[in-house]
């Protein structure tokens, strides 16, 4: 967070693309869906919306419209108004690799306590070709967004490529505190598809009804 309460999220992306001589061989536009997808939830985890969008585009010139509607996809999956998206592009010196970042720049809102709220896990640690293969088991930006708006869900914290214990410790700040879930806590959830849920005892019923079988408890002890 910076001054006047505007929050700063980024996630960058880096041998995934349509390179030849990429790592993971996927569309652009996806690429920067994943990568927008990390830096929204990263905002809503600072109970902060994104009122602007820059892309880092080192791929070249060609892969520039494939980001930007990557990033609107994701919006429009989220069931939000896309921010003003602008940014640079690599377009002297040629990669053999694809990268890119997003950045969204988001106003602050007011944030629930976590105090007496229940954390849940929703979705499953997912990475690289697991992203497309298992894409059903990856946390909806829709579900999450629509159990913000109507309170069933109180705070998240998304799960990235640290995996679910490390994510609870740095949510915590206690490095010798343990987990118990029924998901692979040390595994790498890739582009955030797992997201931890803060959640009213008075409104988990109603989560278990929005989200199903992919809510998960999780006991931090």
């Amino acid at each position: 967070m910076i001054g006047d309460d505007f929050v700063v999220t980024t996630d960058n992306s880096g041998s995934i693309g349509e390179k030849p001589a990429d790592s993971v061989a996927v569309p652009d536009r996806l690429t920067a869906h994943y990568a927008a997808r990390v830096a929204l939830l990263e905002q809503w985890a600072a109970c902060a919306e994104p009122t602007t969008i820059l892309i880092h585009n080192f791929s070249g010139s060609a892969s520039w419209e494939k980001y930007v509607a990557g990033v609107t996809d994701l919006f429009q999956e989220a069931g939000l108004k896309v921010p003003p998206i602008s940014g640079s592009t690599e377009t002297n010196m040629e990669l053999m690799q694809s990268a890119m970042a997003v950045t969204m720049i988001g106003k602050r809102q007011q944030c629930s306590a976590v105090d007496g709220l229940t954390w849940f896990t929703y979705g499953a640690p997912l990475v690289g070709q697991e992203v497309l293969d298992f894409a059903e088991q990856v946390a909806s930006l829709r579900l999450i967004r629509q159990a913000l708006d109507q309170g069933v869900v109180s705070r998240i914290w998304p799960v990235g490529s640290s995996g679910i214990l490390k994510e609870v410790r740095k949510m915590t700040g206690d490095v010798e505190i343990v987990v118990e879930t029924p998901l692979d806590a040390v595994k790498t959830a890739g582009p955030s598809t797992v997201v931890l849920l803060a959640i009213s005892k008075t409104k988990i019923k109603d989560a278990q009804r929005l989200f199903g079988h992919q809510l998960d408890a999780l006991t931090i002890k």
